[in-house]
């Protein structure tokens, strides 16, 4: 509608919004800003943990992902994108995040022990793939309810489960491939949490030979 009177009539005359319709427009302005508020703070939080800006970064390549399978999902099931979607959708930040932290906090684990970034990321992917997929996959099967739920409401529950089913079933596919490919670029820019203690051991072990 906002279109065909911008085409039609220009820029003269003012549009607003009444009772639900208004309520719409005002709650998806405030689930973005939740959005992108929720996505700083994750971010901060990871930065502070890892004690790196690199590593968040490859975390949160997820998100993205996990947005693009609810999209999909919500096509494919011929839903919209109402406030129901919106919230499953800030809910999947923290499901498509804990992926990424699995890999990377285990290869950031395996560099401390010594090993190369390629050999950290190899075997991380390895080692935490079951994890991985346990996690996602009891995740999705946790929002089958919601999706087959019935009466008053059950709209609205249905588009939140399939939000968070098709978020989370893409976003591990792809995560399983994007994290190691993008650590193993990213990684060897950064420093091991570690590296001083190691540079300390090796200049002792050479005075003392």
């Amino acid at each position: 509608m906002e279109q065909i009177t911008r085409e039609e009539l220009g820029s003269a005359p003012v549009i607003d919004f009444k009772g639900q319709s208004r309520e719409f427009v005002d709650a998806s302005r405030a689930l973005v800003f939740a959005f992108g508020l929720s996505l700083l703070v994750v971010f901060l939080v990871l930065a502070a943990q890892f004690e790196s800006f690199v590593h968040p970064f490859t975390i949160m390549l997820t998100v993205p992902l996990g947005v693009a399978g609810a999209l999909v999902g919500l096509y494919l099931a011929g839903s919209s994108l109402n406030v129901y979607s919106q919230v499953g959708i800030l809910v999947l930040i923290g499901l498509a995040a804990k992926n990424g932290i699995l890999i990377v906090e285990f290869a950031n684990q395996l560099r401390n022990q010594g090993k190369s970034v390629l050999e950290a990321i190899i075997e991380s992917a390895r080692t935490r793939l079951r994890p991985v997929l346990m996690t996602s996959v009891s995740t999705a099967i946790g929002a089958v309810p919601l999706v087959l739920a019935s009466g008053a409401g059950a709209e609205s529950r249905f588009t939140i489960g399939i939000v968070i089913i098709s978020g989370v079933v893409l976003s591990t596919v792809l995560t399983l491939f994007l994290i190691p490919l993008t650590y193993s670029f990213v990684a060897r820019y950064t420093k091991t949490s570690n590296r001083i203690d190691r540079e300390i051991k090796a200049l002792e072990h050479d005075l003392m030979n």
